[in-house]
């Protein structure tokens, strides 16, 4: 964690540098085309410091999560070994016989028929199932500011389309009424699956971490996937997206195609009523971002200031700044930035993710394939809370 704090301030010293210089070379706000290419080669280098803080603060997680105990400590009485796991896929028989179904073995318990799906498909251990996860977290940052539940059906949403009215009522007189109505959202549950391979000879190898890979590999593919339908998907056959017309809601149109002016985004944060900037952040693309580092406030100041703090965002005007290769570029028309609570864009996870192996599909190759499952939706509930800067037509 050392590491990361010295990364870190190392990354906010360069960034003054690289404000210092444009202070001091950019005449009426403009630079050269020789101190613009300087300009940009010093961004280049605090981006570069991004990264590799975020692979340092990655492994630092990963060494902690390694680290923590494959058991919990006895708080209570002992028991005489009869206590059972809260689930048939939380039991070491479970896990184990898994592991021997994606190596092709002989199961050794009687146990994994309880976690057939529909296709022939196994829900893979919870142990396994919390891997998977963890590892969309990580790769997808719509899932660590979003609000998630688990479902089991199709699941309507009931939502206060307007609010009733308090009315001041002199004595003796009738009341006035409220008529509040409501709507409805529906999360249902759109498959996503990933097929990879593995040669026959690797899955032979007992010293090869199988559960592992698999588990990385589909976290790694459906983060991504995921990240962007969060983000533009159509809802479609898939999830329905932040930054499209059924997402979030236009607070702020931008008077130029191209540029976004400070007035922009202190215009789109005011957009968003007072009980969700408690909670607000934005997000937006790197490239975007990119474009908002030259922009001050009144008092000179820089919008965009660099996180020292291991664990924290940038942030932009005092909100914590997300960023995510997905959402739209500043272009015409487009809707490049949004600010919000995101607990407003709910994702819905349906049951468990499955593993079916695949043994005939590739045997000539000398492969065997394994097919991961997940079904999911995610949709903005309430869109007041989620306020979009829309791009001048």
């Amino acid at each position: 964690m050392k590491k990361v704090l010295e990364m870190r301030e190392k990354r906010a010293k360069a960034w003054d540098a690289a404000k210092a210089f444009l202070d001091a070379r950019a005449k009426d706000g403009v630079l050269s085309p020789e101190d613009n290419t300087t300009y940009e080669n010093m961004l280049a280098d605090v981006d570069a410091m991004a990264r590799q803080i975020a692979i340092e603060e990655d492994r630092v997680a990963r060494d902690a999560a390694m680290a923590q105990p494959t058991s919990k400590p006895l708080t209570g009485k002992p028991t005489d070994g009869s206590m059972k796991p809260t689930s048939t896929r939380a039991s070491a028989e479970y896990k184990e016989d898994f592991g021997r179904i994606l190596r092709g073995k002989t199961l050794l318990h009687n146990i994994m028929s309880e976690g057939v799906d529909a296709d022939g498909g196994f829900l893979v251990p919870e142990e396994f199932e919390h891997q998977i996860v963890t590892g969309l977290e990580a790769a997808n940052v719509i899932r660590s500011i979003a609000k998630t539940i688990t479902t089991s059906a199709e699941r309507k949403i009931p939502i206060a389309a307007t609010h009733s009215t308090a009315q001041w009522t002199p004595e003796n007189s009738s009341y006035t009424e409220s008529n509040p109505t409501f709507a409805q959202k529906t999360i249902d549950a759109f498959k996503l699956t990933d097929l990879v391979k593995v040669s026959v000879e690797l899955l032979q190898d007992s010293v090869f971490d199988l559960e592992d890979y698999i588990a990385n590999e589909f976290a790694r593919a459906f983060g991504v996937s995921e990240e962007e339908a969060f983000c533009i998907g159509t809802g479609s056959g898939q999830p329905t997206g932040i930054f499209t017309a059924n997402g979030g809601t236009v607070g702020v149109t931008a008077g130029s195609a191209t540029a976004i002016t400070v007035d922009n985004l202190i215009d789109l944060i005011y957009a968003l009523k007072s009980p969700y900037r408690r909670n607000a952040v934005f997000l937006m693309r790197d490239v975007t971002v990119s474009a908002l580092r030259k922009l001050k406030d009144n008092n000179g100041a820089y919008l965009w200031q660099p996180s020292v703090q291991a664990g924290q965002p940038d942030r932009l005007l005092g909100y914590p700044l997300y960023t995510s290769p997905y959402a739209p570029t500043v272009a015409t028309g487009a809707l490049p930035i949004a600010f919000g609570d995101f607990s407003n864009y709910w994702i819905a996870d349906r049951m468990g993710r499955t593993v079916q192996r695949l043994n005939e599909l590739y045997a000539g190759n000398g492969q065997v394939g394994f097919l991961a499952t997940e079904r999911v939706d995610g949709k903005v509930i309430l869109a007041e809370g989620i306020q979009l800067l829309k791009m001048s037509a």
